[in-house]
Parts: structure tokens; sequence; C-alpha cells
């Protein structure tokens, strides 16, 4: 007999999509700042989430899974958590994600999101229990956090020549904080169908940053084939995509499972960043990456191990 995913024991299907997301996040990087040569920050926050928003909808309808859905299944308490989890973990980390790749290297911003998993622990203790947390993960979190410290820390990255790269690092951080608060929300919603969630919560953050950026920022005199494609390969499968794939894993296997696609995403960062973006990377990127993923190994040992003997 077959049975149910859970946080314990996830699923071969729920493995095999954190190892797709690890690689299709970790180009969304490489691609953000290709599209930054064409277009402005917020713009491209904006051509992000409002093509995936569509192209969920479309879905969504398509495939019996209409956003209508959510107000039969969860009403005006799903409807909270959508527009709650599209402000917080979607429109805000895309504006400060966008803005911050001005200033540091797309591998940088990559690394950042290595981070998640070590700020999320501190929620899951507090809103999601069950889930559990105790001294092996408080242990990895302390060692994380060190690595965290080295990878803002005076004089980490000084491979961009911007006035405003402390700023930089800092955005992407904020940004790693609401894709945290965002797992911990995902978790505790009330049930509803996944593609409708993930439809109703790219929208609601589409909202929100599409008129601004349209109010604050003008569209390019042309648009270049390059960033263009870049912009439409990030909102359609590290944003559309991505979005289904997180819903599914954090509904079915946890929060805390999920975050193992955050040792994935950083080294596929930094290798793209490396090998097509030809970014000049020094040793304290590495160095700081090696601590992180440590920290989040301790934190996970216990599931990891688990998984390997299955």
């Amino acid at each position: 007999m077959r049975h149910a995913p859970t946080p314990e024991n996830p699923g071969l299907i729920n493995w095999l999509l954190i190892l797709m997301l690890g690689i299709i996040w970790g180009a969304a990087f490489m691609s953000m700042t290709v599209a930054l040569e064409g277009f402005g920050p917020r713009m491209v926050a904006a051509g992000r989430l409002g093509f995936a928003a569509l192209a969920l909808l479309i879905l969504g309808a398509l495939i019996g899974q209409p956003v209508t859905a959510i107000s039969r299944t969860a009403g005006a308490r799903g409807w909270l958590f959508v527009c709650t989890i599209g402000a917080i973990a979607l429109a805000m980390p895309m504006l400060m994600l966008t803005w911050g790749q001005q200033h540091v290297p797309s591998a940088f911003a990559g690394v950042a999101m290595g981070t998640v998993p070590l700020l999320v622990l501190p929620l899951v203790y507090i809103f999601s229990p069950e889930e559990g947390i105790g001294p092996r993960r408080i242990i990895g979190m302390a060692v994380g956090f060190i690595g965290l410290a080295i990878l803002v820390g005076p004089g980490a990255f000084d491979s961009t020549q911007s006035n405003l790269t402390l700023w930089g690092r800092l955005a992407c951080l904020c940004a790693a904080c609401g894709y945290a608060i965002g797992s911990v929300l995902t978790r505790r919603a009330p049930r509803m169908p996944p593609i409708a969630l993930a439809a109703g919560t790219m929208s609601a953050a589409a909202l929100i940053i599409v008129p601004f950026a349209f109010l604050t920022e003008d569209l390019p005199d042309s648009f270049s084939l390059r960033p263009s494609l870049a912009l439409l390969y990030a909102a359609l499968l590290p944003t559309a995509l991505g979005a289904i794939i997180r819903v599914r894993v954090i509904t079915t296997a946890g929060s805390l499972f999920m975050n193992i696609t955050s040792y994935m995403v950083p080294v596929w960062s930094v290798i793209f960043g490396i090998t097509l973006m030809n970014e000049q990377l020094p040793p304290q990127l590495f160095f700081a990456l090696a601590i992180i993923l440590l920290g989040i190994f301790i934190s996970q040992s216990r599931q990891i191990m688990a998984a390997l003997r299955r």
C-alpha cells in the first residue's frame, strides 16, 4: 500500500522535485542579472510576478483548479493567507532581490538564499512545532549564522564597484527572510488546491508590484532579446513552476524538508555565475558557502540519513 508523503517520509517524488528546484532556482539569479541589463529592477520584479501569475491562472483554469477554488475550499481565512504570503514571501523578496542584484554578483544572491533554512528554524519552533526541532538543529543554526556573518562581513565580496554593495547584500538577506516566513505560512495555510494556492499568492504579489513598477519606473525604449528571454525564463520556470512545486512539497512534506533545496541553490548559483557569467568571486564566498552548508547539514542530518537508508 502506498503511503501519502509526510515530513518523516517525504517520498521519492518530493525528493525529485526539490532536486529540480535546486537547478532552476540556482539559475534564477543569473537570469535576473541578465534581465537587469535591459530593464529596471522594479520592472524585472513586475515582469517575473506578472507573467508567472498569468501562466498560473491559465494553468489552474485548464486543469480544474481555478483561483476561485480558494473561496470554495478555504473561504475568507484562505484568502487572508494567500494575500499575506503574496506580500511577504513573493512581492517583498522579489523587489529586494532585483534591487540588490544591481550591486552584488548573482552568486552572492544565490548563496544568501542558502540562509533560508537557518531563518526557518526558529519560525518552525514557534509556529509549526509538529515538524520537530531540537539541539541538533539549534547547533546547525548557530554554525550557519557564522557563515552568514562572513557572507555579509566587510570585504567579503568586493567584486562589484558599487558603493551600495553592503545594502545590496542586506537586501538579498531580507529576501531570504521573506522566503523563510512564507514557507511557514504556506505550511500553516488551510488546505487548498495547490495550483489555485500558487496562482492566488502570485496574483496577490503581482497586484502589489506591477502598479508600483509602472508608477515609479519607465519601460525601456527597446526590448533587447537577451534580457527579454532572461526575464521570461525567470517568470515561467523559477517563479511559476517553482511556486507550484514549492506549494506541493511544503504541504505534503513540510517546510523543513523543503529547506534541503537550499543545499543545491547556492551551489548551482555559484556554478552558473562562474561558468556562464564569468563572475570573479573571492575565496570568502566559498568559505561562507561551506560554513552555511555545514550548518544546514547539521540541522537536517537525521532527515537526510533516514532518506539515504530508505
